[in-house]
């Protein structure tokens, strides 16, 4: 944590901040959701404002456990602890602070005094024990950077939407209106931000011009060999990212088919590719794995986007890191090989498929594709590809394609 330049703290968002803290420790709400519902119960807010509060939201979520080790404490208890982890936030941030009662009661002195001592890793980049420790056992020496690499906030990527509109021509749209923005030159359809900027109000983003998608996320899809007129199935959709990026290679041809369990996230899905310009899209909730068995053996692509720990991701969902368990790890590896084992029946002779996980554990990744071809030996493996954030500046991601050699 370094300190920014001098900046004017305003009472009313620093307690905003401190009350959705509140709703996050000491309720368990989500990080993201608690921020939305922030930003949306003052519409008198300006953008620094918004800022504000959804960077301060996030770090001290994301530094909660060295936060609490600067003022000696070892868990969040009450709200008083709260707003003593935020005020040391602010201290460590911008330095001397106002004289307000929000801050009174911490003890600034210590804080810079703990913060000169030796601090175990798994303090100093604020993540559990447990998580440090299976670190190291999947990762070794690499443990270290991808971690630091994971405590620095996400870039904001777009997506261009090559249905709607070229990325040259979207860069162009957007240096029209002051937004600086350059495109990333190994990813065809991604452009990074210089700012962070809240783009979702911006009608390039209401016409469908754009998706917000990371750089690493935006691989997957192109990972996957599309040609026009195929039948493609999206067998872990979700709310669609990846679907709408399989609809812009296939051009709107060919046969595209999203499933996924969540009806909430279909929904969101449709809403997204109409905006899109999406035409060749149908969409099923699946309820169980009799669905699978009437589109079996058609598939010319199938993606497999499954469920995993997120570990790559953490950048931009840092409290998942506090909600994560050695158990649920365990059980999302379980079902990632019920997913291989199961949908890869999709495809037929010739097709291919691509698992994807937004994890950086060998464990969710190499591991799940070794399991799967040892008893699976009518497909083999075409390419794998690892990124990880400390080398890409990226989100974490894993990818392997396979090919259906036989029946």
């Amino acid at each position: 944590m370094q300190k920014s330049k001098s900046v004017r703290l305003h009472r009313n968002l620093c307690l905003a901040t401190q009350e959705g803290l509140t709703e996050i420790f000491l309720n368990g709400k989500y990080a993201d959701k608690v921020v939305e519902a922030t930003l949306k119960s003052n519409k008198k807010w300006g953008a620094r404002d918004r800022h504000f509060i959804a960077e301060s939201t996030y770090e001290v979520v994301r530094w909660k456990r060295l936060l609490l080790f600067l003022i000696d404490k070892q868990k969040i208890e009450c709200q008083e602890d709260i707003k003593n982890i935020l005020t040391c936030w602010f201290f460590q941030k911008y330095g001397k602070l106002p004289e307000w009662n929000i801050f009174s009661g911490v003890n600034f002195e210590q804080i810079q005094q703990r913060a000169q001592l030796q601090i175990p890793r798994a303090i100093k980049e604020s993540i559990p024990d447990w998580l440090d420790e299976l670190g190291i056992e999947q990762l070794g020496e690499n443990w270290t950077k991808e971690l630091q690499a994971l405590n620095r906030p996400a870039s904001v990527v777009l997506r261009a939407n090559t249905l709607k509109i070229s990325r040259e021509e979207l860069q162009k749209l957007f240096t029209s209106q002051n937004i600086e923005i350059e495109p990333i030159h190994d990813v065809s359809t991604a452009l990074v931000l210089k700012k962070r900027k809240n783009l979702r109000t911006n009608e390039a983003f209401k016409k469908g011009f754009f998706e917000i998608q990371d750089a690493s996320s935006q691989q997957v899809a192109e990972f996957l060999e599309i040609f026009e007129n195929q039948k493609v199935i999206d067998a872990c959709a979700g709310a669609g990212g990846k679907t709408l990026h399989l609809a812009t290679l296939l051009k709107n041809t060919g046969n595209l088919i999203a499933f996924d369990p969540e009806r909430y996230k279909l929904k969101q899905l449709q809403k997204r590719a109409q905006r899109a310009g999406v035409t060749n899209l149908q969409i099923y909730r699946l309820k169980s794995l009799q669905l699978l068995h009437s589109h079996k053996n058609t598939a010319d692509r199938l993606l497999l986007d499954v469920p995993c720990s997120g570990l790559g991701v953490l950048r931009r969902n840092p409290d998942a890191k506090w909600k994560l368990t050695p158990r649920f790890i365990k059980k999302v590896q379980e079902k990632q090989q019920f997913i291989l084992q199961n949908y890869a029946s999709l495809l037929r002779v010739g097709g291919k498929l691509v698992y994807a996980t937004c994890s950086i554990l060998p464990t969710e990744n190499q591991g799940q594709i070794e399991a799967f071809l040892q008893k699976n030996s009518g497909f083999e493996l075409e390419e794998e590809r690892t990124i990880l954030p400390a080398e890409s500046g990226f989100d974490g991601f894993y990818m392997a394609r396979l090919r259906k050699k036989s029946a």
